[in-house]
């Protein structure tokens, strides 16, 4: 009796402990609207296969991609009730839960990607604060990248840009500051509309990147892009705080390295297909328009003006200070050398 009780209590013991072993690992689950097997989702499943490996499966990343979990707002829902955790968001959805970030992507600011990352690099660290105290954690930037307007028609100058029927992200402020600068009443719509609006007729001039114009299909519906960029839109994968602290301790900063680091490989492909998708919108016919270098400085001032109009708005005099006052800073560098 007394050795069966013993073997009793040694098996109990032993499954306590396989148990304990054997305990479910944490999953991020995170949305977004990039569309199956573009570079965006292929660098998120090597992140995701790094991850796992490097904490022996204890931490797993689940995406949901091409807008099955619904728009970014819709995102957002879902992730303040635990539905999902994390999303990839353009700056529209980061400045529901930050807008100052949105002073990142001011129109007519960037004119090199060099100066993009040293921007963003001057005001990171205040940014990953300000995004943890509203409760998330930034898993690595993946910016969407320069973006152009397509249109059915040549655009050249300002007046041009009155004469189209203009799509605008619905409920995007930065949008719509942009364009009562420039006095032009947009079409409100969501991502998933604008396709079916080009077709119909409804909208017939969009704002994109060229690599988002080709994954989305977009350029099918329009003939012409003007070179001239008019910002870089930002975009960022962040998972609420709450969920990233189920990760075990030791396993954090691990897991932010890998995430960094393959984001920070995500915007350098990104950069690439943006070539890419310009050369194969070539072929296919779309023309792009050159903006006479005496108009880039008409663009630039209105610009300057829808920026301004957001000061008290979207963001602070402050942030926006910050964020011109890094640009101007790194022309400096480029113009002396000597104080880099």
């Amino acid at each position: 009796m007394q050795l069966r009780d013993l073997r009793g209590a040694f098996t109990s013991a032993l499954l306590i402990f396989l148990a304990a072993g054997s305990a479910p690992g944490v999953t991020l689950k995170i949305a977004t609207l990039a569309p199956p097997g573009t570079t965006w989702m292929k660098v998120m499943e090597a992140m995701n296969e790094e991850v796992g490996s490097a904490t022996g499966g204890a931490v797993k990343l689940k995406f949901y991609p091409g807008g099955v979990a619904g728009d970014e707002h819709d995102v957002l829902r879902k992730m303040r009730v635990g539905q999902l955790h994390g999303g990839g968001f353009t700056g529209v959805g980061l400045g529901e839960i930050l807008p100052k970030i949105r002073a990142l992507e001011v129109p007519f600011l960037y004119r090199t990607y060099d100066e993009v990352d040293h921007v963003r690099a001057s005001l990171e660290s205040r940014f990953l604060d300000s995004l943890e105290e509203e409760g998330y954690v930034l898993l690595g930037w993946a910016e969407v990248g320069f973006v152009h307007i397509f249109a059915n028609t040549p655009i050249r100058d300002v007046d041009d840009l009155r004469k189209v029927r203009m799509w605008m992200w619905e409920g995007d402020p930065l949008a719509e500051a942009f364009f009562d600068a420039f006095e032009i009443n947009p079409t409100p719509l969501q991502i998933t509309d604008v396709l079916t609006s080009l077709q119909t007729g409804l909208i017939d001039a969009i704002y994109t990147s060229p690599y988002a114009a080709v994954g989305l299909q977009w350029f099918t519906r329009v003939k012409y892009m003007m070179d001239l960029p008019f910002t870089d839109a930002l975009g960022a994968v962040i998972v609420t705080k709450k969920q990233f602290d189920k990760i075990p301790m030791e396993y954090r900063a691990k897991v932010l390295e890998i995430c960094r680091r393959h984001s920070a490989t995500l915007n350098d492909l990104t950069r690439q297909d943006q070539k890419t998708a310009i050369s194969r919108m070539r072929k296919e016919g779309i023309k792009v328009i050159p903006v006479d270098k005496s108009m880039v400085e008409s663009w630039e001032t209105i610009g300057a003006k829808a920026r301004e109009g957001l000061v008290g708005k979207l963001y602070d005099r402050e942030t926006l200070g910050l964020v011109l006052g890094a640009l101007e800073e790194y022309r400096a560098s480029r113009e002396n050398p000597s104080s880099r």
